[in-house]
C-alpha cells in the first residue's frame, strides 16, 4: 500500500522570518511539504501557476499587488486553487472582501499552530475555514449594507475607465480610500 502524498504548499508573505519559520514549523509535519516561498501576490501568482500546490497560504497585504487582488486574480486563472488567508488583519471589511473574493480560509498570524494545521487541511480537503474571531466579525457584515453611496462612486469612476488618482481627484478623497472605499 502506498502511502498518501504530502500537501504541497506555498508560502506567501512579505517578512521572511514568518515565511522561514511557517517553512520549518509545516515541514516537520508527516502530510505537508513546502513547495516554494514568496514576499509578493505577484511572485505568488507565479509560483502557483507553475507549481499548483494543493494551498497557496497568502498575506493579506504585500508589497505590489496584495492579498485580496492575487485571490482574485488566481481563481480567474485556476478556479479550484484553495488560498488560505494567513493575515494580521481582521477588520470586518477585509475579512468580508477576501472571502467575497474567493479565498477558500481565513486565519490570523496569532492562532495557535494546531489551529493553523487544522486550517490548512480543512482548505486541502476542500471546506471552507474561518478562525472564530474572524467568522464572529463576517456575521456581523452579513446584515449590512452590501455598497455604500462612496463605493458607487468610486465604482461609476472605474467603469469609465479612471485611474485611482483621476478618481481621488474627482471624488476628493484620497487614493487609498479610493482602493477601500468603506473604510
Amino acid at each position: 500500500m502506498s502511502r498518501p502524498s504530502k500537501l504541497r504548499l506555498i508560502l506567501a508573505d512579505d517578512h521572511p522570518v514568518l515565511r522561514e519559520g511557517l517553512s520549518l514549523i509545516l515541514g516537520l509535519l508527516p502530510d505537508m511539504a513546502v513547495a516554494d516561498q514568496a514576499s509578493t501576490g505577484e511572485e505568488a501568482f507565479a509560483l502557483f501557476l507553475k507549481l499548483e500546490p494543493d494551498v497557496l497560504i497568502l498575506d493579506l497585504q504585500m508589497p505590489g499587488e496584495g492579498g485580496c487582488v492575487a485571490v482574485e486574480r488566481l481563481l480567474k486563472k485556476r478556479p479550484s486553487a484553495k488560498i488560505l488567508i494567513l493575515t494580521t488583519y481582521e477588520t470586518i471589511e477585509d475579512i468580508y472582501r477576501t472571502m467575497l473574493a474567493g479565498a477558500t480560509g481565513y486565519v490570523l498570524k496569532d492562532a495557535p499552530r494546531d489551529e493553523l494545521i487544522l486550517a490548512i487541511r480543512t482548505v486541502a480537503s476542500g471546506q471552507r475555514y474561518m478562525s472564530r474571531t474572524a467568522g464572529a466579525k463576517l456575521a456581523g457584515r452579513i446584515g449590512a449594507p452590501q455598497i455604500t453611496e462612496r463605493e458607487l462612486s468610486v465604482l461609476r469612476c472605474i467603469a469609465a475607465g479612471q485611474a485611482n488618482k483621476e478618481i481621488a481627484d474627482a471624488l476628493s478623497i484620497s487614493e487609498g480610500t479610493v482602493k477601500r472605499p468603506r473604510e
